[in-house]
């Protein structure tokens, strides 16, 4: 078995092992439920406009919230803010973000509960694409200056009972690591790694670790790869899971629940924040619903399954398939409904879907229902008959991720190469709940590489939003590209500009350029960066001031912010004439 992993189960529901963490009075870990958190937007040097939005934040029924630190005087007001939510009957724990400055983290541990520090900038400078070299006596100097920072940070915390949270963002890669890893997850997780082992020599364990980037697919496989690189190291911090840069509306909410749903559907995760670039407080029920959901599995009937030789946990590949019409094989993953591109499906499978356990007349099948259960030898002999058809795969377990896992794993056991559709059905009476729940179960089945097409069921909800949410899951997957995609922060204390109102004008501006991936970022913090995916990105600069990327390169800087987004369609204009 080539799975690569620890103690993950791939199919039945149970919660990583970890310390516990103490976070101003809220534990987080070992057998403490998931906690859910968000970030403010204020200025924390806005006291009364920070503590207004905590309030309401934990209203939703936030049990964490960060402030941005970009300096002293920040990281100095969080205490102001903490003493006046505490005269308003509210102690929920806070916590200071931390980037550029170490000198600021050491303030900020005498006031948060606990500190974010960035392995990408924390004494390393923010990263600059350039490819430097190091020797290996060059790069142990660098990790020597490394511990004896990091050490006298982790002392102060020490004294002061604070946690520490050593966050990663893809997007904030110091060139040291790029240096010697390039943009890869193990540069991603060498960058965490080398943090959490001072944590574990200097034997301060109220940490807390967290792996992001707007990619969903790179945030879940290289989060496996932490945990499997923690768990050989013996270490055993919890994670806090998100997917950065995620966005709004319907877009956010779905490549949030896919990146985090896929990690929480394996245990991994115990606190989370989705982060969307909308009013903070409205991150908390998306997280609840999300976090409520999976835990659902807890108690659910174990499945009895082996994972197939070949496949791989943290680089998983598409099941290989032959191809049925524009099913399966090379072809980009079905929806089933009526959306034009695929329209003829729906129709075909309605008329010929036959079930395993009735197979009659093999010759004449083509579309063929499946169950985990209903895979006998006898039934798989009778697929094994059969040329040219699809397996439309369905599950009512109580952990339909991990039934609808042991069925196509099953398949690849046996050599079954047919093509397999993911059937769903749900019963919501809301298309949010629709969505995070679709969203957590089938995202990890694309990334995993284990379906060739979704079809999502659910009573009283139109056939365009049903087509609408299948094709979201497979965007914020990367399955199949069918509209713009936006990589948008959710805004800070650091943000330039109104990014919500600027992200709507964008969407409503570049809606129509299908496949292009567009990056709207409040500042220079993990902009540049997270945007090196990206085609072209509006970058804030300074107060008033944008500055405008084509892919990892600044093109326009300190553009007057009215005049932005009109240079950001020229310049896009412009780059298709010359193509």
């Amino acid at each position: 078995m080539s799975t690569r992993q620890t103690d993950i189960n791939l199919f039945n529901y149970a919660r990583r092992a970890t310390v516990e963490v103490n976070v101003g009075g809220v534990t987080i870990g070992c057998t403490n439920p998931v906690r859910v958190q968000s970030m403010t937007n204020t200025s924390t040097m806005d006291t009364d406009g920070s503590v207004e939005q905590v309030l309401r934040i934990v209203a939703k029924g936030g049990e964490i919230v960060r402030l941005t630190t970009q300096g002293n005087r920040e990281a100095v007001n969080m205490g102001d803010i903490k003493a006046q939510l505490k005269a308003r009957g509210c102690y929920v724990p806070l916590v200071a973000d931390v980037h550029f400055n170490a000198a600021v983290a050491d303030t900020a541990a005498m006031y948060a509960d606990k500190v974010r520090v960035n392995p990408g900038n924390y004494v390393d400078p923010a990263r600059t694409f350039k490819q430097l070299e190091y020797t290996d006596a060059e790069y142990a100097d660098e990790l020597k200056r490394l511990r004896e920072r990091f050490v006298a940070f982790l002392d102060i915390c020490r004294a002061q009972g604070r946690a520490v949270r050593v966050g990663v963002n893809h997007g904030s890669l110091s060139d040291r690591i790029m240096s010697r890893y390039g943009d890869t997850p193990s540069g991603v997780v060498e960058s965490c790694m080398e943090f959490l082992r001072i944590c574990r020599d200097e034997k301060f364990d109220n940490v807390v670790v967290s792996i992001k980037t707007s990619n969903t697919t790179m945030m879940v496989t290289t989060v496996r790869r932490l945990v499997r690189v923690m768990a050989e190291e013996g270490i055993a911090y919890p994670l806090h899971l998100g997917v950065t840069e995620a966005g709004d509306a319907e877009d956010g909410r779905i490549k949030s629940a896919v990146g985090i749903g896929a990690l929480l559907a394996d245990g991994i995760g115990d606190t989370v924040r989705v982060s969307l670039a909308e009013a903070p407080e409205n991150e908390i029920p998306v997280a609840k619903e999300l976090v409520e959901y999976v835990a659902l599995r807890k108690d659910a009937p174990a499945i009895e399954a082996v994972a197939a030789a070949g496949f791989n946990y943290e680089e998983p590949v598409r099941r290989r398939t032959c191809a049925f019409g524009i099913i399966g094989g090379d072809n980009v993953p079905v929806v089933v409904g009526g959306e034009v591109e695929d329209k003829d499906i729906a129709s075909d499978i309605a008329a010929d879907l036959v079930p395993v356990v009735s197979l009659e007349n093999a010759k004449d099948a083509r579309f063929i229902a499946v169950t985990y259960g209903g895979l006998t030898p006898e039934n798989i002999a009778k697929i094994r008959l059969l040329k040219d058809i699809v397996l439309v795969a369905s599950s009512e377990h109580q952990n339909p991720v991990g039934e609808l896992r042991a069925l196509v794993h099953r398949l690849m056991i046996e050599g079954v190469e047919a093509p397999v559709i993911i059937r769903r059905a749900y019963n919501e009476s809301s298309v949010e709940a629709l969505r995070i729940k679709a969203s957590a179960d089938l995202g990890v089945l694309l990334i995993d590489g284990l379906a060739d097409g979704l079809w999502i069921e659910n009573p009283g909800m139109s056939a365009s939003d049903l087509n609408a949410l299948a094709f979201g899951i497979l965007q914020a997957t990367r399955a199949r590209i069918s509209k713009t995609e936006y990589i948008a922060c959710p805004g800070c204390g650091r943000t330039m500009y109104d990014l919500q109102g600027t992200l709507a004008r964008i969407k409503a501006a570049t809606g129509h350029l299908k496949g292009l991936k567009i990056g709207v970022m409040g500042c220079i913090v993990n902009g540049p960066g997270e945007m090196a995916d990206a085609d072209y990105g509006y970058v804030g600069a300074a107060r008033g001031k944008v500055s405008l990327y084509r892919r990892k390169e600044c093109v326009e800087k300190n553009i007057p912010e009215d005049e932005a987004i009109e240079r950001l369609l020229q310049l896009i204009e412009n780059d298709k004439k010359v193509l």
